[in-house]
């Protein structure tokens, strides 16, 4: 894409933030994935929450149980106590060193992850995505900033003792909501490239019900691009195939002074990209092979 990367000085390298922990060496989200990422060198760490039948909140991506352990059904269904009978690591097949805890031990809360990240010794970022659609509705945003608050959570400075907390969300709701307690750049909209076609055919529905959902899904991608033109946040999130999409609306934002936070970057090709924009942050799965080529291209980097 010659000629649309903005002028000026070479940029900094971006931070680097470990997706759902050093994902692609242990399975996601887990208390190994984070303690991996932090002995990467991961500038920070992502992670999605769900609230738990009995109003804990717990770490985890999918809204059901099936992908990512030996359950079934909603995560929201269950209590903390039944999530902890369950496995959450063996279906990646990579071998937990002892030191990275029990097989028992990798299912994590809200709390338990600010507990690692306080061990790193040293500044750690921590990106925390609210999933929607909740059970709970927005009571998933109420509870993650009471936890917060009572963990010693700063709004002003959006820091609890070494960690600085961001807080993203798809959801447009989300993100007016958190507005009302959390200053605005601290706070990430996400956005997906998304096409009525695209989703309609990944969802498996007839007609008429894949239709109505595939334009739900649409409204909310341009209400949170709305969110971002009207600078009501200042963190952008932007998956890497919206980047490389849609051009003209990534310029607009970066030159209207939105910090970017892109995922997911693993490739070496979607790296560059990034650096020679001046993406601010990244994603990755491989925080420590991103770190490395961005090192290698940038000799002043950190």
């Amino acid at each position: 894409m010659p000629g649309w990367p903005l002028d000026g000085p070479a940029p900094q390298r971006p931070l680097v933030f470990a997706h759902r922990g050093s994902s692609a060496a242990f399975a996601e989200h887990t208390r190994a994935a984070y303690l991996q990422a932090l002995a990467d060198g991961a500038d920070g760490v992502e992670c999605d929450v769900h609230l738990t039948r009995d109003q804990h909140v717990v770490l985890l991506h999918d809204a059901n149980l099936d992908r990512t352990s030996d359950g079934t059904g909603p995560v929201g269904d269950r209590t903390l106590r039944e999530l902890r009978q369950l496995d959450f690591s063996s279906w990646k097949g990579a071998r937990i060193p002892e030191i990275y805890g029990a097989r028992s031990e990798q299912l994590l809360t809200l709390p338990e992850l600010l507990d690692v990240l306080r061990g790193a010794g040293r500044p750690v970022k921590l990106a925390i995505e609210l999933k929607h659609p909740s059970p709970y509705q927005l009571k998933l945003e109420d509870r993650v900033l009471e936890v917060l608050r009572a963990e010693g959570w700063d709004p002003g400075s959006s820091t609890v003792d070494n960690v600085a907390v961001t807080f993203m969300s798809f959801s447009p709701d989300s993100v007016r909501h958190l507005l009302h307690s959390v200053p605005p750049q601290y706070i990430c909209q996400l956005v997906d490239d998304l096409t009525i076609h695209e989703i309609r055919g990944g969802l498996g529905l007839g007609l008429i019900t894949g239709n109505a959902v595939a334009n739900l899904m649409k409204a909310t991608q341009l209400e949170g691009e709305r969110i971002l033109d009207a600078g009501l946040v200042g963190l952008a999130g932007p998956g890497i195939e919206y980047v490389r999409e849609r051009p003209e609306t990534i310029r607009r934002w970066l030159e209207a002074g939105r910090r970017f936070r892109v995922w997911t970057v693993d490739s070496e090709e979607d790296v560059d990209l990034c650096r020679e924009l001046g993406i601010q942050e990244v994603t990755s799965n491989v925080p420590a092979r991103v770190l490395a080529q961005l090192h290698e291209a940038s000799p002043q980097g950190r």
